[in-house]
């Protein structure tokens, strides 16, 4: 089985997609399953506006951190 459920590659959409890929793709996640979010810069914006939106019912692991390229493994919980 793999890792992720789902790769997001977010320097392949136009900026004012990029937020509403990520979120739709977090949304459909089942309950244990994990994406990977792989940016040109550090997501800690993004990381905020899922504090925000879906306080509590993520995680939020950084597999690399640049300073090229960023991953981000999303993981979702009850």
């Amino acid at each position: 089985m793999n890792e992720f459920a789902k790769v997001i590659r977010a320097p392949e959409y136009p900026p004012q997609l990029k937020h509403k890929v990520i979120f739709e793709t977090f949304d459909s996640l089942s309950v244990g399953e994990a994406m990977l979010l792989i940016n040109d810069h550090d997501p800690r914006p993004l990381f905020f506006q899922f504090q925000a939106t879906r306080s509590g019912l993520f995680t939020w692991e950084y597999l690399e951190q640049g300073p090229e390229e960023f991953r981000v493994r999303i993981g979702k919980q009850e």
